[in-house]
């Protein structure tokens, strides 16, 4: 595993130093709508950081990204834990590598179906399909410790991950059109649901030791169920939808 990490690492540094910047469109690449530097005298400067603060629909959505990496980035390790005191470690080690396999077959057909039919269905509808399943997956961890449930229970991980990934930049991209600010709004939106993940392994593994697992994967299917309420209520559609 290791040496593979380390040459995918040079691969993406081969890939990498073959762009040049000539061929980018800077423009466009952070989605301005026109390049100020090149004379046009109808082309706005990128709009500041207090535009950007005060991008509402951006805020919710980094709230609810925020959510949704709290309630979901724990619940694999604590199945991991779970089958390790079910199963034995030994046998614990394999099971979690199918965990992983399993959402991992998942989410890449999920993500090329949402990315080919985005413009089609929206944007709102499939993130509040990828909450769905991530508060279900929640609530359906503690109907049985059966190994091969669990590991059953974890490939739905598939269904969120592989939306939000596909999403994710299309969401902010939307957001942010003609600002000139998408890559730092995604580079904000990522800090917040980075925080959510870094905080979600702490939330859940005081809850693990001080009322059990069973509580604790409701308290992460709670968060995904108020994510799920807060998107519906507060997050705009950011795409306008094909009829045919």
């Amino acid at each position: 595993m290791f040496w593979l990490m380390g040459g995918l690492t040079v691969a993406s540094i081969i890939s990498a130093s073959r762009l040049k910047n000539e061929d980018i469109d800077n423009a466009v690449a952070r989605g301005l709508d026109c390049e100020p530097d090149e004379g046009d005298e109808d082309c706005e400067q990128p709009s500041g950081w207090k535009a950007l603060l005060e991008n509402k629909p951006l805020m919710i959505f980094a709230l609810t990204a925020f959510l949704f990496h709290l309630a979901n980035a724990a619940m694999l390790t604590s199945v991991s834990q779970l089958l390790a005191r079910t199963v034995g470690k030994d046998q614990a080690t394999s099971l979690t590598a199918a965990c992983i396999v399993a959402a991992q077959l998942v989410m890449v057909p999920v993500a090329i179906v949402v990315g080919r039919n985005t413009d089609r269905w929206g944007t709102k509808p499939l993130f509040l399909v990828a909450f769905a399943f991530l508060a279900a997956r929640g609530a359906l961890y503690t109907v049985s410790d059966n190994p091969w449930w669990l590991v059953g229970v974890q490939a739905m991980d598939g269904v969120g991950a592989g939306i939000f990934g596909a999403l994710f930049p299309v969401v902010i991209a939307d957001l942010t059109k003609g600002t000139g600010r998408f890559n730092v709004s995604q580079g904000a939106v990522a800090s917040a649901q980075g925080l959510g993940a870094a905080l979600s392994a702490t939330l859940a593994g005081a809850i693990i030791v001080w009322a059990g697992y069973t509580a604790s994967f409701l308290t992460l299917a709670t968060i995904a169920a108020l994510g799920l309420g807060l998107y519906v209520l507060a997050m705009p559609e950011t795409k306008d939808k094909l009829t045919s």
